[in-house]
């Protein structure tokens, strides 16, 4: 549900929830003291497994990265409510320079079992490829179980039907717009897309949406994070009667294209796959290359390494094994030796893959095993660009998670790409 270098996380098992005011009071006092830096006073407030995972060096990181957000301005009053057997608090927290959710799990004996540290709400700017006279929204809710989701689907206007674009998320608990810092990717594509007329399905992530729930589901796997939602969102878009049932498409961003390939063998009736920075390599092996990549220090990168090597020898026999890089073990398990290019070829669907060379956390390593691996694919092109990053956000030198924190929209390019490539 998350990569180590963007969403710092602890996961442990759950008791009955405490009530609700002596939660947010207690999860307050634990918020005062990351903030004030009196670490070896926090630790203690969290249950002893969440200690393991973060110790007062860990925790100091994070206050580090707290610095570069500026002087704090405010703390919001918090949002408290109650899921089956946990409390939830969470704590918008108001910087110079970044908004920070941060949301705390907590027990019945007081202890926190979780913490969240996410970007908060950033004002959001029109870009100048999304004409709102052209295209209109409106809610929809894909699925109707327990695991129903709200979104919403922007369309364009005029004569359809019109092509479908499902927008797939990439790792995290993102919300439908794919919030990032200052970037709104999700958004950007849709009303890019819609602009030249594609209607385009998003909506919040099961793991956005039932964030406490699954902390609480024992052997999670990569289905009900991302696949099944996604192909209950494409069932959905060809229900509408705007769009051509048979040219409707997932555009998988990060994990979501990593995973494309799976979408599109389960569904059957996909007319292709768009695939931005998709990873092509097991995600242990990406998740060692961020680390790296972010400068975690010698003997924590070498605790990532020793993590994705348990990752690689995990067995069957082994579901009831401990988490390992914040993950179940049947999370693992469930995509031990699955090669996205392989099913990828297997589904035989046109197939776009666009990657930005700045970006660190789905490198050009993978492009090139995407490019090599379907260059005789039939529909299938492929382009990578200079100045992007992650969020397909132009910029320039090295990239960094303090980048996502700045303003931008996807570039206009990538825009352009997608609608050419959908014949508009």
């Amino acid at each position: 549900m998350k990569r180590i270098c963007l969403f710092l996380a602890l996961a442990a098992a759950i008791g009955s929830a405490q009530s609700a005011p002596d939660a947010a009071a207690n999860t307050r006092k634990a918020l005062d003291l990351l903030l004030s830096g009196r670490y070896a006073e926090l630790v203690p407030m969290f249950t002893p497994d969440s200690q393991k995972a973060y110790p007062e060096p860990a925790l100091a990181k994070l206050g580090d990265q707290f610095k570069s957000f500026g002087s704090m301005t405010k703390v919001d009053d918090p949002q408290v409510q109650k899921n089956g057997a946990l409390t939830i608090v969470i704590f918008p927290v108001h910087f110079e320079k970044q908004n920070l959710n941060v949301r705390y799990l907590v027990n019945a004996q007081g202890l926190i079992t979780g913490m969240f540290l996410l970007p908060g709400e950033t004002t959001w700017a029109r870009p100048s490829y999304a004409k709102p006279d052209t295209f209109t929204e409106r809610p929809v809710t894909v699925g109707s179980d327990e695991w129903k989701l709200p979104g919403t689907l922007t369309v364009p206007k005029g004569s359809g039907p019109f092509p479908g674009v499902v927008l797939v998320h990439g790792t995290g608990p993102f919300d439908r717009d794919e919030t990032a810092g200052g970037t709104k990717m999700f958004r950007d594509l849709a009303e890019g897309l819609a602009s030249r007329g594609i209607a385009v399905l998003r909506y919040e992530k099961r793991t956005q949406q039932y964030r406490a729930k699954l902390a609480g589901m024992h052997a999670m796997t990569v289905e009900e994070e991302v696949i099944e939602d996604a192909i209950r969102a494409a069932a959905l878009l060809r229900e509408q009667k705007e769009v051509d049932p048979k040219r409707v498409y997932v555009l998988g961003h990060a994990l979501g294209g990593y995973v494309a390939p799976r979408i599109a063998e389960d569904d059957g009736k996909l007319a292709g796959l768009i695939l931005l920075a998709p990873n092509a390599r097991p995600l242990e092996d990406v998740i060692v290359d961020q680390a790296q990549y972010i400068g975690v220090p010698a003997k924590d990168l070498e605790g990532v390494r020793a993590a994705a090597a348990r990752v690689k020898l995990l067995e069957a026999a082994d579901a009831d094994a401990p988490q390992q890089l914040g993950m179940p073990a049947s999370y693992w398990l469930d995509l031990k030796g699955y090669d996205p290019v392989a099913v990828a070829k297997k589904a035989a669907v046109p197939i776009l893959v666009l990657q930005g060379e700045r970006d660190f956390q789905s490198t050009m390593k993978d492009y090139t095993l995407w490019k090599t691996g379907l260059a005789a694919a039939k529909g299938s092109a492929f382009r990578s660009y200079p100045a992007l990053n992650h969020f397909f956000v132009a910029g320039e030198g090295k990239s960094s998670e303090a980048e996502y924190r700045k303003p931008g929209h996807v570039a206009p390019e990538i825009v352009d790409e997608i609608a050419k490539w959908l014949g508009k």
